[in-house]
């Protein structure tokens, strides 16, 4: 596998999946949000955002991990597996308030620089609002996927594990 695309919700684990994926395939990891913000919060245009996540999917390796729905097409095509991380919505959001207290005032290392973490309402309020709507989303790329190339659909902490230890011994 040279092109790993993985998609989820807030809080599934994207970030943290892509680079253990990117560290035990050797490949390079690119995280949407870096794409899609600026430092100090600011969100890149929309014409700008497709742009460079073209160019990154474009590349010949890559473990693409995020949103941004309007490339996920193109990128699904370049993709050779795609991983959907399907968590119970009260696990992402612990996960979230965690990573959140964690990381208070500093940027995650899937987000550009000067991009502090903090308690942001209107993320949370996206959150709640999208808990369905997103899901629905994509689970339907899975579907449309799976016609053609190996989708994992990964529903909790430990399948996630077992995909990755998988891995390890070569089965997928």
């Amino acid at each position: 596998m040279k092109r790993i695309m993985i998609v989820g919700q807030p809080g599934s684990g994207k970030s943290t999946l892509a680079r253990k994926l990117g560290a035990r395939l050797g490949l390079p990891v690119v995280h949407m949000d870096h794409i899609h913000w600026m430092p100090g919060w600011v969100e890149r245009p929309q014409a700008e955002k497709a742009v460079l996540a073209r160019a990154a999917e474009a590349q010949e390796e890559w473990v693409f991990e995020g949103g941004f729905s309007a490339t996920w097409p193109s990128r699904l095509a370049r993709a050779e597996m795609l991983i959907v991380l399907d968590l119970p919505f009260s696990l992402r959001c612990w996960r979230v308030f965690w990573r959140t207290l964690r990381h208070w005032g500093q940027s995650r290392p899937d987000l550009p620089q000067n991009c502090p973490e903090r308690f942001d309402r209107e993320f949370w309020s996206w959150i709640w609002r999208t808990r369905k709507t997103n899901r629905s989303r994509i689970l339907s790329l899975a579907r449309m996927a799976a016609k053609g190339k190996p989708v994992h659909v990964l529903r909790s902490p430990r399948e996630v594990r077992a995909f990755l230890a998988s891995l390890d011994s070569g089965g997928v």
